[in-house]
């Protein structure tokens, strides 16, 4: 790859810096959006409210690509490095699923134990209404 010059290398710092700006003004505008503050409130519309989560998650990973890849020089490295580096990230990513996974688990199987708690007492107490226990989503 040719070396730049200076002035080339200004050039692209600012066309990156404006880039990234961009890409962070439209981020705010979808989250303002999507918590109804510019004057529709989607909160009953579910595929919106999808798409805009979704759109904030390529936006964000599109500027942590961008700026790995041309502020940090990633792109300009070989092919060995890039992957040492991308491998890892991508355990991170998977720990991170796994993590949320097993925390709903636990959720899921607190709201049984309590259940079951309630039922018990009531079998303790000779009450003979069924148990107050709120299940959370």
């Amino acid at each position: 790859m040719a070396h730049t010059s200076y002035e080339e290398s200004i050039k692209l710092v600012y066309k990156g810096m404006w880039l990234l700006a961009a890409v962070t003004l439209v981020e705010v505008a979808l989250s303002l959006f999507g918590k109804g503050y510019l004057g529709i409130d989607p909160h009953g519309m579910t595929a919106v409210l999808a798409i805009v989560g979704i759109g904030l998650i390529v936006l964000s990973l599109y500027k942590a690509y961008y700026i790995v890849y041309n502020f940090m020089h990633m792109g300009h490295e070989v092919k060995g490095l890039r992957m040492t580096v991308l491998l890892p990230m991508l355990l991170l990513v998977w720990a991170i699923f796994a993590f949320f996974n097993e925390g709903n688990a636990w959720k899921k199987r607190r709201a049984d134990v309590k259940f079951k708690n309630a039922i018990e007492l009531n079998e303790i107490t000779g009450k003979p209404e069924a148990p107050q226990v709120k299940i959370m989503d």
